[in-house]
């Protein structure tokens, strides 16, 4: 029988929701299932609302699903709020005193068993212990995931923890649930990794050296993964006073020699893109992490959405080369980040990386290992392999439009920049000939990094009919599909993850005599727009969702229904 199974677990921001969700993923993980968990909170640190949704298979699943099998209420209001997507064979497990009267409710005192545990504070991981075990998971798994979860914890702390668990789930043990199943330890089974984490690791396995930033979620994250693992790895982690000084101290320690990167949001990045075009006219290699969240403004600071594509193409003054790249998955954006500091080196223009809110904080069941580049190639030119290092020029013409790039006070080369238009040695310059030379020797880059770009991912392209997708949405909208396909709806998908510059060519090899529907979370269909304007394709409908909540496979299935009817 397959198994396959969505839970909530919901209370206040400080209740602790994020551990019950981590030793839930953290079980289901060393019995060798496939987990997939998205975070939702509000922009407060008590009080309010926050949720963890839960999904647990023997098949791989990176989407979150529209029903709730099992309902964990730490406070009543997540009984309100949640009630309704109760499939009707679910149950709600309940902290005693919320008073909830509902059909297959099942009440257990949390509060009181943390206490006879030892401590207040573990009534968290009491209810991690129920709900686990009406899963039907065995108690040398449970210990397993405390171990693992509170292993930077005093022993005593450990201990208490270990209780809390064990008594939460012989609270229930006698309790029958139709949704639980046949749990195994499975050693062999990959880790668990949040898209915060996968881009931190990626950073790492790319030679970044420097990593400066500012605080904005739900960027943090990235650079706070980054910080811890700083300690460990020749890498320098510096908090800016802000965005501007971060991306500036990126482009110094890149001029300097090492590879840099920083992390924003869409409000930082505004603040960034006159480092941006800096790093553009001195022809210094950048990347920026834009994890994106819906604006204008503050906007939702902990929502996600893909508002961000058409800006971060077009930012900053004047035209100069960049790439834009948006990974689709955890491995993608470990994969993305290592790439895009060696892309940003070979081609010396800026890298931006659209990440969301989504895949930043989402948590994952890795579907493959993770493996570092075998070597990195630097790009880098010494004196060695000039002709006479005295004559050395930064900006060089080239047809390719990439010059030799020497470092600073390296040997006797002498390497002049300016962010003004310059010669070809460097000295700002404002005649038209320098001026043209230049702008012509930086646009004849983009015929390399259009090959450097990966073509559309497809599923089913044959279909008739086609999903049309960007980034983080991908494996919601590939289940999206085959739940189409299993209503007799001959569909399938599109996917890009390299975006800029733009794979014309390849997209409209894809498109051409195809119906196509863009599902994107933004208001106005970006990326349709993108494709139309330079393939001159024209999608036939869209499937838009812009509230800040993840996109669910249930919502485009019946979107697209709808359409499809006309």
């Amino acid at each position: 029988m397959m198994t396959d199974i969505s839970l909530i677990v919901g209370g206040e921001a400080g209740q602790g929701i994020q551990t019950v969700g981590r030793l839930v993923a953290e079980t289901g993980r060393k019995a060798g299932l496939h987990v997939f968990a998205i975070n939702d909170f509000e922009s407060r640190i008590r009080g309010g609302h926050s949720f963890i949704q839960i999904r647990i298979s023997d098949r791989p699943v990176r989407a979150p699903y529209h029903r709730i099998h099992l309902l964990v209420c730490l406070d009543k209001n997540t009984f309100e709020i949640h009630r309704d997507k109760l499939d009707a064979d679910g149950m709600i497990l309940a902290q005693s005193d919320l008073e909830i009267s509902d059909r297959n409710v099942l009440s257990v005192d949390f509060n009181k068993m943390a206490e006879t545990a030892g401590s207040k504070a573990t009534a968290n991981t009491v209810a991690a212990g129920a709900c686990l075990a009406l899963l039907g998971a065995p108690d040398d798994l449970l210990t397993a995931a405390v171990n693992g979860h509170f292993q930077s914890m005093s022993q005593e702390l450990v201990g208490k923890n270990k209780k809390a668990v064990r008594s939460g789930a012989q609270s229930v043990r006698d309790q029958s649930f139709k949704w639980s199943f046949t749990w195994a330890a499975d050693e062999d089974s990959l880790g668990l990794i949040d898209g915060a984490r996968a881009f931190a690791l990626g950073a790492l396995a790319g030679d970044c050296r420097f990593a400066g930033f500012y605080p904005m979620s739900p960027a943090t994250d990235i650079l706070a993964d980054l910080s811890e693992l700083a300690g460990h790895f020749p890498l320098v982690v510096e908090q800016a006073e802000d965005e501007i000084a971060a991306v500036n101290m990126c482009i110094g320690a890149a001029f300097a020699g090492v590879r840099s990167m920083t992390a924003t949001s869409g409000g930082g990045f505004c603040l960034m893109t006159e480092g941006l075009g800096l790093a553009g006219i001195t022809e210094t290699p950048l990347v920026i992490i834009n994890a994106q969240r819906p604006g204008p403004a503050t906007g939702l600071p902990t929502r996600t959405g893909q508002g961000d594509l058409l800006f971060v193409i077009n930012a900053a003054q004047d035209e100069f080369p960049r790439f834009v790249l948006a990974p689709c998955g955890p491995e993608d954006a470990y994969e993305t980040t290592a790439r895009a500091l060696a892309l940003a080196e070979q081609f010396q223009v800026p890298v931006i990386i659209l990440a969301d809110h989504f895949l930043i904080t989402s948590i994952f069941t890795l579907n493959e290992r993770l493996s570092a580049p075998e070597s990195i190639d630097r790009f880098l030119t010494t004196d060695d392999e000039m002709e006479d290092p005295r004559d050395y020029r930064r900006y060089t013409y080239s047809q390719s439009g990439v010059s030799p790039r020497a470092l600073p006070c390296q040997g006797e080369a002498l390497v002049l920049v300016s962010g003004n238009e310059h010669r070809p040695d460097g000295h700002l310059t404002e005649t038209i000939a320098d001026r043209n030379m230049m702008v012509n020797k930086r646009m004849n880059k983009i015929k390399k990094m259009k090959e450097a770009i990966r073509e559309p991912r497809t599923y089913r392209p044959e279909a008739p009919h086609l999903l049309v997708g960007w980034g983080s949405t991908r494996e919601i909208i590939k289940e999206s599909v085959d739940m189409l396909r299993a209503e007799d709806m001959d569909v399938g998908a599109v996917h890009l993850c390299d975006i800029w510059p733009f794979p014309a060519e390849a997209v409209k090899k894809r498109l051409a005599d195809k119906s196509f529907y863009m599902v994107e979370q933004n208001a106005t269909a970006q990326c349709g727009d993108l494709i139309r304007a330079r393939t001159g394709l024209a999608y036939t409908d869209t499937i838009l969702q812009f509230d800040g909540r993840p996109l669910l496979p249930d919502r485009i299935k019946n979107r697209f229904m709808e359409i499809s009817k006309g």
